[in-house]
């Protein structure tokens, strides 16, 4: 009886240190089933890129997996260090807003080699093998900018364009798209283009006020590659006692810029959705935790090779085009926009 008695006890401590076990193992078995995605931006600087960062992190969060994500505030040695910390805490993917999209290659290449998939965000990385691309149309946003642009000049007069970080794909796209339009108007004359280190609004301002100042005010129009450099822009035509007489676009649909135009400061926006390129970036980061395949729109070549492209939409945003665009999709809320509650009409 004794015996049986000292067995039935071994019995059952095997059986508990097993089942403790056993949970033990399920239990890290459900952690690795969340896969660790980095996210890392150029800038927090632009107020739209807590936008894509809260949309990137709710998305990835709802399909199981967990965001690390770093900004760099536009400082190449920065960026390369935090995606050296993210590699090395285990990620997934890589989800890569480069600083410099002629030299984040190496960032990519250093991803590869631990066998972590690289998704392009935003701005064009050259000469690197990614396996996805999420952009916006950046030449369109400078079309739609230089059409409502001439409309409002009668098609002549003295244009300034405010060009963001120079090496930047989406610096050059937005330009381009600006030049192929005013260069079918022979009356138009570019009278400034100037780059701004880290898009930065106060040195938009600055070249603004020279513009100004140099042309004796006789400025027609300031194109922005962004909403905060066309911030720039609205400070110094309102310095100059000017508004309402210059023409100012930006990009983005920052609430600044959405403020500005409600008081008549700025006059055009273009909207890129935030929120549609977040999103698709987060889905298609978890789809390639588990290499499962993903819809894309285009090709775009970076040199190297051919990237599989999701193109974000852009809309064109007057203060007409507020209510709808930017006030019922939530983009920005109506007490955000309007700094209280202010019912829906």
């Amino acid at each position: 009886m004794r015996f049986r008695l000292v067995l039935s006890v071994i019995i059952v401590t095997l059986s508990l240190v097993i089942a403790d076990s056993n949970s033990l193992v399920a239990s890290t078995v459900t952690k690795t089933k969340s896969p660790k995605i980095g996210f890392v931006l150029s800038t927090t600087q632009e107020e739209r890129y807590q936008k894509d960062r809260k949309v990137f992190e709710e998305t990835v969060t709802s399909l199981g997996g967990s965001v690390l994500f770093v900004t760099c505030e536009n400082n190449e040695q920065l960026q390369l260090s935090e995606v050296e910390a993210l590699i090395s805490q285990g990620i997934k993917v890589l989800v890569l807003q480069p600083v410099n999209g002629e030299t984040a290659s190496v960032l990519v290449k250093l991803a590869k080699k631990r066998g972590i998939a690289v998704v392009n965000y935003d701005r064009l990385i050259k000469k690197a093998p990614l396996d996805a691309y999420i952009t916006e149309d950046s030449e369109k946003v400078g079309e739609l900018q230089a059409e409502a642009a001439v409309r409002f000049t009668n098609y002549k007069g003295n244009y300034v364009i405010l060009m963001g970080q120079a090496e930047h794909s989406v610096t050059e796209a937005r330009t381009a798209g600006v030049l192929k339009v005013l260069s079918k108007y022979p009356e138009i004359k570019i009278v400034v283009k100037e780059y701004h280190n880290a898009w930065s609004p106060s040195l938009a301002k600055q070249t603004s006020l020279k513009a100004l100042s140099k042309f004796d005010n006789q400025i027609d129009a300031i194109i922005a590659n962004n909403s905060g450099m066309a911030h720039g822009a609205v400070q110094a035509v309102e310095e100059r006692k000017l508004l309402g007489k210059v023409f100012i676009a930006g990009a983005d649909g920052d609430l600044g810029a959405i403020r500005d135009m409600l008081s008549g400061k700025q006059a055009f926006d273009v909207f890129v959705s935030i929120t549609d390129m977040a999103r698709r970036a987060a889905e298609i980061a978890m789809n390639l935790t588990n290499k499962s395949a993903f819809k894309y729109d285009s090709l775009t070549d970076n040199e190297l090779m051919k990237v599989k492209t999701i193109n974000t939409p852009v809309y064109p945003i007057s203060k007409n085009d507020i209510e709808e665009r930017i006030l019922k999709t939530g983009f920005h809320s109506r007490e955000a926009v309007y700094g209280k509650p202010v019912p829906a009409e």
